[in-house]
């Protein structure tokens, strides 16, 4: 798990960022990079470690996995990691 966002995450959460907001919170990739930083959004390597995240930072626990990860605080990336954005 990490703080940091590489191209993708922050090119992907620009993509897909009205999944989580009713309007757009950022237009360029810095913008979308400091809002990231400001809220200490997540980046896991893998489905099993975000489950972990989730489980250990948000109450989640009358929900499945698939319930969780379907959340639109929880963002699936392309290449099998999640960014996590509590908003």
């Amino acid at each position: 798990m990490t703080n940091e966002y590489d191209d993708e995450v922050v090119e992907y959460f620009l993509e897909n960022q009205l999944q989580l907001f009713p309007e757009e919170v950022a237009s360029l990739p810095e913008e979308a990079e400091v809002f990231l930083e400001d809220c200490f959004a997540c980046v896991c390597d893998s489905k099993d470690e975000a489950l972990e995240y989730i489980h250990d930072n948000m109450d989640v626990e009358d929900m499945s996995d698939n319930e969780i990860l379907s959340q639109p605080e929880v963002f699936a990336l392309n290449d099998g990691r999640y960014l996590i954005v509590e908003g």
